[in-house]
């Protein structure tokens, strides 16, 4: 059976991540403390004890993240023998998942990806005034629809940003833009038959052409940071391709802020390769969710606690059996 390893983004934060791990293994409890100390905060801290509202400050939850999910990989090479460039086909990270992705395969250090969050994070809060923009997720609505749509709110409002921000599969389409075009979009999708049209709760209009500050903060964030290739193909957000060249992730890092994250695209394009098991590392279920909404023949494991470690073995052990 292929693995794919995917690592969650923002939204899929709660207070108490990584606690349970961090509490059960000291492999996890390396990892937080090496976030912490990269950081110059008690990150971990804001993790197991909230408040909620500061662990969701877009600058503490995308290194939270990170964080949560680097935990989960080192306990279950720990504890399972895990060892990506054998086990894995691939990995993929949903937004900031990316750089999860990429620290946990070796391409980016641990303490390089929770700075570069932090900024990242920043950047993105920064970015455009408080208000300016908005997200709207339209649900019963294809790619190809949120792409017309996104373009006919945009001219319905002269012109302002309005782009598909994500395409989440199983026709989950989120828009970002300014607050008129975004509106504009959710009466549209009620129009072309959207079963639900709502406004997210976020901070700031992420992925689309407001962001272009964050881009340029990143690239010259980026232009310093060694990245390796690594061990085995990253599945790019903004090409649903796999990429091993350091260089080309540089870029595709870059382009990811205002760029569209391809996720429905990039998980059919691991199941075509034969990916049946998607292991999603770190804080809650939101990917193994879309995997079924996505895929057919494939499953999305959640693995953020002891209990979920022990049932990755329990289904590793099952599976060697088989084999043999």
């Amino acid at each position: 059976m292929l693995k794919a390893f995917i690592f969650p983004g923002q939204g899929s934060q709660s207070v108490g991540m990584g606690k349970a791990l961090a509490e059960s293994f000291p492999q996890a409890r390396a990892i937080l403390a090496e976030v912490d100390e990269a950081l110059g905060q008690n990150l971990s801290g804001l993790m197991f004890a909230g408040p909620l509202e500061e662990l969701t400050l877009t600058a503490n939850a995308q290194p939270a993240l990170m964080a949560a999910s680097l935990a989960a990989i080192r306990v279950l090479e720990a504890e399972a023998g895990l060892d990506l460039s054998r086990d894995a086909a691939f990995v993929a990270g949903h937004s900031l998942g990316e750089y999860s992705a990429l620290a946990a395969a070796g391409s980016l250090s641990v303490a390089a990806a929770a700075k570069l969050l932090r900024v990242r994070g920043k950047a993105m809060q920064d970015a455009a005034p408080q208000g300016a923009g908005a997200m709207a997720a339209l649900l019963g609505i294809d790619y190809e629809a949120g792409l017309a749509i996104a373009r006919q709110a945009s001219e319905d409002a002269g012109g302002e940003v309005c782009q598909v921000a994500n395409d989440n599969g199983g026709g989950q389409i989120v828009v970002s833009g300014t607050q008129a075009a975004v509106q504009r979009a959710i009466e549209i999708a009620k129009g072309k038959g959207a079963r639900r049209s709502i406004l997210l709760p976020v901070s700031a209009p992420f992925h689309c052409a407001l962001m272009q500050p964050a881009a340029e903060a990143m690239a010259e964030a980026l232009a310093s940071v060694p990245i390796k290739p690594p061990c085995v193909p990253l599945v790019a957000n903004v090409i649903a391709a796999p990429v091993t060249d350091a260089e080309e992730i540089r870029r595709l890092l870059v382009d990811q802020v205002t760029g569209a994250v391809r996720w429905r695209e990039s998980v059919a394009f691991m199941a075509s390769r034969g990916v049946s098991l998607f292991v999603e590392c770190g804080a809650g279920k939101v990917l193994s969710g879309l995997i079924r909404r996505i895929s057919e023949t494939a499953v999305g494991l959640p693995v953020g606690t002891p209990a979920d470690i022990a049932l990755y073995k329990d289904r590793d052990k099952g599976q060697a059996s088989n084999a043999a």
